[in-house]
């Protein structure tokens, strides 16, 4: 996948923004810049990157992304802690999609932690509207 612009709504491009995240070749510093990459990757379909962030007690054993949904857009609402010196860390965020011609958008409180594989999502509490 390459763009111009980053589909997490960063204003930088693809390729210096999540791009490295997605080809292993850096890993997230803070847990917003994990969430907007996991974001970007929901955008491109990328189930491994998806299960690989996310922290083991919690990862599903598979993950089916629906073909239907296109996502739109993300905008960061608020962070707690998730800096490259702490262990845990919060976002909460709102992601705009389409699914089946309708827009919708999904609001979610999301829960990180970091330990030697670096920043991961632990789970979130979401609305859907």
């Amino acid at each position: 996948m390459t763009r111009a612009e980053c589909p997490c709504g960063s204003g930088r491009g693809y390729d210096a923004c999540c791009g490295p995240f997605h080809r292993g070749a850096a890993t997230p510093a803070t847990a917003e810049e994990l969430m907007r990459s996991r974001y970007s990757a929901f955008v491109a379909g990328l189930a491994s990157y998806l299960l690989a962030t996310w922290h083991p007690a919690t990862r599903p054993e598979s993950l089916d992304l629906d073909d239907g949904v296109r996502w739109t857009g993300l905008e960061v609402l608020a962070t707690a802690d998730g800096g490259p010196d702490d262990r845990r860390g919060t976002v909460e965020f709102r992601a705009s999609f389409v699914e089946d011609g309708r827009e919708r958008s999904l609001h979610e409180v999301s829960r990180f932690r970091r330990d030697g594989e670096g920043w991961q999502y632990v789970r979130g509490r979401a609305t859907w509207s």
